[in-house]
């Protein structure tokens, strides 16, 4: 008699085997799916800040650690580096310091020493307000005057330059002084950006415990960039200096320091003018504007009536 049953059971194990393979569980499983690509985070715009020299330093920042630089025509890659207070970037032989205090943010570009870790040789002083980033254009010696005309007179310098009082204002403990800038040579010249503004005492010493903080716009009206402005023979350019006349006690300070002097530089030049003048910062600072062509703004005007 023949044995069949291997026959049988392997019959079986096939349908089994099919049976299965028509089962859901045994399904080939989805194509899977390509995801969408994640949209990019948006790339913050550069940040313009105006320096005391007229030039401008134009810095992105695409992370939390890096700052790419644009000085002179030339780019620099920062990354950030330890710092006691402010934001501190170093690299490409430069430095970026930058802190802010009073709804403005202050910087200081340097260049970097033999080791390459700490700033030994400052290049600019320059500033913009803390509220929120500046446009990028073009640096300010190059932005138009009023009228749309780029500057063609040459930079002003000291030698042809004289210093004087055009007013002032006083109140709530606050004090500004106008300040006329006067082209007294025989050629047209221009100012742009910020004075270098140091303060002397009676014995024409500096008083290195003040300093000068620049600000956009004038005590009168703020927020305005620097602009070129340009002085004809005997013309004048304006700019302000505003300080606070209470001690600062909660430093510990109960008699503020006397000034008797202002030295005063143009932009990009080495030789000061000086005025006398006597008055008694507190609070170990004053405020600077940039130059403009009026000694105070016409006030905005009043809104119309409405019944």
């Amino acid at each position: 008699m023949r044995r069949i049953r291997p026959v049988f059971a392997s019959v079986s194990a096939v349908a089994l085997f099919a049976a299965a393979a028509c089962s859901p569980e045994a399904e080939a499983p989805p194509a899977p799916v390509t995801p969408s690509p994640a949209p990019a985070a948006p790339t913050a715009p550069p940040v313009s800040y105006a320096c005391e020299s007229g030039q401008s330093v134009m810095v992105a920042y695409p992370d939390t650690a890096t700052a790419q630089l644009s000085y002179r025509g030339q780019s620099y890659t920062l990354r950030t580096v330890q710092s006691a207070s402010g934001a501190r970037y170093a690299g490409s032989g430069l430095e970026w310091w930058s802190a802010t205090r009073d709804g403005s943010e202050s910087a200081t570009l340097s260049r970097l020493g033999p080791n390459e870790d700490v700033g030994v040789a400052v290049l600019e002083r320059c500033s913009r307000p803390s509220s929120g980033p500046v446009a990028p254009g073009p640096v300010p010696g190059q932005q138009p005057a009023p009228g749309g005309v780029l500057p063609v007179a040459a930079p002003c310098r000291g030698p042809q330059l004289k210093l004087s009082a055009d007013g002032g204002d006083a109140g709530a403990g606050n004090r500004v002084s106008i300040l006329g800038v006067q082209n007294v040579g025989a050629q047209a010249c221009s100012l742009t950006g910020y004075p270098t503004v140091v303060l002397q005492d009676r014995q024409g010493r500096n008083l290195t415990a003040i300093r000068a903080d620049q600000t956009l716009g004038s005590y009168f009206r703020q927020g305005q960039a620097p602009a070129p402005v340009e002085l004809a023979p005997q013309g004048k350019a304006f700019f302000d200096i505003a300080w606070n006349v209470v001690p600062n006690e909660g430093n510990g300070e109960t008699t503020c320091p006397s000034a008797t002097r202002i030295r005063m530089t143009a932009p990009g030049d080495t030789s000061p003018v000086t005025l006398a003048q006597t008055f008694t910062p507190c609070g170990g600072r004053i405020r600077v504007s940039p130059f403009r062509p009026v000694a105070e703004p016409a006030p905005e005007p009043a809104p119309a009536a409405t019944t």
